[in-house]
């Protein structure tokens, strides 16, 4: 009992280290929602921007991410503004982002870019400090291509069926074997990878609400009063996780026990 207590303490010291991104961004957002006296000269969602990347540059220079992690979470945010821009134009209307902002893409604030890679980070993080090790990892190609098929139906589900249930049910098929194994000190525990992936989407869901509730970003059924996020949008931020965690499979590739 008393190594397993170590162990839990140790792995939460190490699993708020690999969300340091992520909680940064979350203390910045909560931060500037009450105390942010630059509104005469720089907008909330653009200081937002600039501390995002300042911080990004301080991970790099003390090695705390390496350059190969910042590569794929460039890709990261190239994949998420494309489907920030597409979510937010007025024909579509998914979300919007209530304040003003200066340095933008068609609309969107680039902040926006941080919040998806913040994800990204986390994941690229956390596998390589609990060195991760897997049992009856899929084939490459069959991860890409349901990310793919993921990324796709974000968009094609406003004009035809949405398909992320029939993509759920491959997911479990590809995955639902797939056992991840991770060492937060000596002992090595392990986990359904699909229950590793539903844990962490509820857990980015809890972080959804309070941004929404800092009025980050709305959804159009928050724009009078605000509500808790569904629990139903845990499903995109579930198939959010399997495009994030197939891109970091590229540089990290799944060793075998």
């Amino acid at each position: 009992m008393k190594k397993f207590l170590k162990d839990f303490i140790i792995f939460a010291y190490k699993q708020a280290y690999a969300c340091i991104f992520g909680a940064f961004l979350l203390v910045m957002i909560i931060m500037s929602k009450y105390w942010y006296p630059f509104d005469d000269i720089l907008y909330r969602y653009d200081f937002l921007f600039i501390s995002a990347v300042i911080f990004q540059w301080v991970l790099i220079l003390s090695k705390l991410e390496s350059y190969k992690e910042v590569k794929v979470i460039l890709i990261f945010h190239m994949i998420a503004m494309v489907m920030e821009v597409f979510k937010t134009s007025p024909s579509i209307g998914s979300w919007s982002y209530p304040e003003y902002v200066y340095i933008s893409l068609y609309g969107v604030p680039l902040f926006a870019w941080f919040m998806y890679s913040a994800v990204g980070s986390y994941i690229a993080r956390v596998w390589r400090i609990f060195d991760f090790r897997f049992e009856q990892y899929p084939r490459r190609i069959y991860a890409i291509l349901i990310a793919i098929a993921i990324y796709i139906n974000f968009f094609t589900h406003h004009f035809i069926w949405d398909l992320r249930y029939a993509i759920i049910i491959c997911i479990l098929f590809i995955f639902g074997k797939t056992t991840i194994f991770f060492t937060p000190h000596h002992r090595t525990y392990s986990m359904n990878l699909v229950i590793g992936f539903v844990l962490v989407s509820f857990f980015i869901w809890i972080a959804e609400n309070i941004a929404t509730y800092m009025r980050i970003w709305i959804y159009p059924s928050q724009s009078v009063i605000w509500h808790i996020v569904g629990f139903e949008k845990i499903t995109a931020w579930f198939l959010l996780m399997i495009i994030s965690f197939v891109l970091i499979s590229l540089i990290n590739y799944p060793k075998p026990r």
